[in-house]
């Protein structure tokens, strides 16, 4: 879908609203937010409709409307959708679609048929607003004011309650675009992703998302928003098991492993966001910023407490507390005195307290460290109760400060509440004014910094390839490959692999009886029972190490007797500096992701893992090791020395080389566990499920 076809519907000149109830509620809020353009109501039994003439029909209408805002049941939506006919597209309002089983799938099926190829947004969605243009196609009050110039966020949401609630805030945030998406039956959250990147009001996107719909698809969108420097952040519910059951019920969307959605977000630098406030502070600090260029905080605060607090959310949400360049600790101890201990964050008493001079000055210098996020700490009174007239010094001086040292690119000036009410909306509103972020609440605004740390962390690295559309599987059941033919085949892809041999127990025992016979590599060796069925040899007994004679060698084999019929002969590796498992599996949504982590038989316990998307760049790789806790030990601690991390990384590559060459076949592979080496890395165990044609 492109983004052109979508501009008539999101940006409408004249509407058409139809239904009852609902659509009268539209009409007036389209009316009160002073919509320029005509409101064509469509009833056949009513003679006027919030004030306007109805037409009795879609064909009395003067002309095509670019928007129609269908409320009428789910029967008569898919009637209506035949008649949009010339119009810029419809937003379809009804339940009772595929959310609601089996028979609504079938009544969704009809609606998108019956458009023939007229966009539609929903159905089972709330609306839109588009305050840029002051178009309210949407059944209900809302809380925002019209953007009569400058720019605004867009809000793209699968719940229309959550949009709704969205509209209630009193954050200071401008909101340009409220979309409730529903079912996403035709329009999908990427179509409107690149269609809204093409309205420079437009300055950042926030995602409410029950499901993804086409990965790839989204991956697109993704790149398009980066292309466009337009900033992403995702509030993505389904993450726990009922979480994803009530998804799955609520808009017929699949939830994937949310795992593999951390993946995707953090390959396409899309901000992620756990709950919604900090997901409006997020977009409110993409709004005011952009995307920042480091994770360095600073802040400011007449309480110690509140210093102490700062510095210990700020290490929780990953962001650094440096202490103050020589200069910037040489200016703030000449303002402040010898009482003042400074350092980072900062408590700077009440000494100043209610000295504007003063007050500009500490602030000015604190701003002079050049942090990428410099943050004023300030709770107001309650305006019923109290005054505030100090407060508005201490504002007016952090306002003064920011103006005589404005933030580089990349860099954010911040006031923040520690809790969110503590921050009035007048207050707010002024310093969005002048470029400065308020933050309604200490712990949203230290996740907002974050995140929008994470996307300029992202976006100072080469774009990602947009993953592609999984193909098709054989529809064949997946056969397990045993060990040597596992790593075998993984060889050919130049995953390197121990020497061995292969040997039925008659062939083991005349190799162990004749001294002279050649071995496949020197003592000490390794004996392993070998068969599909085996994947957990070492707890069967399957495993024999450190074989140091063909004595050992043929004890052992006696007496996994009872496992197999066939004897794996390998050399054994040493030297080893840690054991990792590099797996392969398969996500009905995500299609092939790998997964790296601590290895052995430590995999259940540590739970120490990165998931991988498919295909994924050596870089990619690369920074899923650097997260791991494991990877001090790879690259050496203590003395001790490190990895061989390029081999290491070869042989990561190999697996994923192998798995795209059989993504048609491939259920799911295990490496476990890959040995990291001084020099060079081995895969001494593999397991392979794989579809195979006949």
């Amino acid at each position: 879908m492109s983004a052109d076809r979508l501009a008539r519907l999101l940006r409408p000149r004249s509407l058409a609203i139809v239904g009852g109830k609902a659509a009268e509620e539209a009409v007036r809020q389209c009316r009160a937010l002073g919509f320029a353009g005509p409101i064509w109501p469509v009833n056949p039994n009513r003679a006027e409709m919030g004030g306007l003439a109805c037409f009795a029909d879609m064909a009395a209408l003067p002309e095509a409307p670019d928007a129609v805002f269908i409320a009428a049941p789910a029967p008569a939506t898919i009637a209506l959708a035949g008649e949009l006919t010339g119009t810029g597209g419809a937003i379809c309002y009804a339940a009772d679609f595929a959310e609601s089983g089996e028979h609504g799938q079938g009544r969704q099926a009809e609606l998108i048929a019956a458009a023939n190829g007229v966009p539609l947004i929903g159905p089972n969605c709330y609306g839109m607003l588009n305050l840029f243009d002051r178009v309210a196609l949407w059944p209900d009050q809302h809380g925002c004011l019209p953007i009569a110039s400058g720019k605004g966020v867009a809000i793209i949401s699968q719940s229309g309650n959550l949009a709704l609630n969205f509209t209630m805030q009193t954050r200071g945030l401008p909101i340009g675009y409220v979309i409730s998406v529903g079912n996403c039956a035709d329009v999908t959250p990427a179509d409107l992703i690149e269609a809204l990147i093409k309205d420079e009001r437009v300055s950042a996107i926030g995602l409410h998302l029950e499901g993804l719909g086409s990965v790839a698809r989204f991956s697109e969108a993704c790149l398009a928003a980066r292309a466009a420097g337009v900033p992403l952040v995702a509030l993505k519910t389904g993450a726990s098991a009922k979480g994803a059951a009530l998804t799955l019920s609520h808009t017929s969307s699949l939830a994937g492993a949310d795992a593999l959605c951390d993946a995707l977000f953090a390959r396409y630098g899309v901000a992620r966001a756990h709950d919604p406030a900090s997901f409006l502070e997020t977009l409110k600090l993409l709004h005011v910023a952009g995307p920042l260029r480091g994770r360095r905080i600073t802040s400011a605060s007449c309480s110690g407490g509140e210093a102490s607090l700062t510095a210990d959310l700020a290490e929780r949400a990953g962001l650094e507390t440096p202490d103050f360049p020589p200069a910037t600790q040489a200016e703030l101890e000449a303002v402040l005195g010898p009482r003042v201990n400074v350092a980072n964050p900062l408590d700077y008493h009440t000494y100043i307290w209610g000295d504007l001079a003063a007050q500009t000055a500490c602030f000015a210098g604190m701003l002079g460290a050049d942090f990428e996020a410099s943050l004023l700490i300030l709770d107001f009174p309650r305006a019923d109760r109290c005054t505030a007239a100090d407060w508005d010094v201490t504002i007016a001086a952090y306002l003064a400060a920011v103006r005589a040292r404005p933030a580089p690119n990349g860099t954010v000036r911040i006031v923040a509440s520690s809790l969110a009410e503590n921050l009035p909306e007048a207050v707010s509103m002024q310093l969005i004014a002048e470029g400065i972020l308020p933050a309604c609440g200490l712990s949203e605004a230290l996740q907002a910094v974050a995140a929008a740390a994470g996307i300029g962390e992202a976006w100072s690295r080469s774009a990602p390839a947009a993953l592609p559309e999984s193909p098709p599987l054989f529809s064949i059941e997946p056969k397990t490959w045993d060990e040597v033919r596992s790593k075998a085949s993984l060889s050919t892809h130049g995953v390197p692999v121990p020497r061995g041999r292969l040997l039925t127990l008659a062939e083991l025992e005349a190799l162990c009886i004749d001294d002279a016979a050649p071995l496949p590599a020197p003592f000490p060796l390794v004996l392993k029972a070998v068969g599909a069925d085996l994947a957990h040899k070492t707890e069967l007994g399957g495993v024999a190490l450190g074989l140091s004679s063909r004595a050992d060698l043929l004890a052992a084999a006696r007496r996994m007797a009872g496992l197999c019929g066939t004897y794996l002969i390998e050399e054994m590796v040493g030297g080893t500096v840690a054991e990792l498992i590099v797996g392969v599996g398969r996500d009905p949504q995500f299609g092939l992701f790998m997964t790296i982590g601590a290895g052995g038989i430590f995999v259940e316990l540590l739970k120490q893992v990165e998931q991988v998307l498919l295909p994924a760049s050596r870089a990619e790789i690369e920074a899923a090791l650097a997260r791991l806790p494991l990877h001090s030990v790879l690259v050496g601690y203590r003395g001790r020395a490190g990895c061989d991390m390029p081999a290491l990384i070869d042989a990561i590559e190999a697996v994923a080389a192998f798995a795209m060459v059989h993504g048609e076949g491939l259920e799911e592979l295990d490496v476990n566990p890959l040995l990291a080496l001084p020099q060079g890395a081995v895969a001494v165990d593999a397991l392979i499920r794989m579809r195979e044609p006949s």
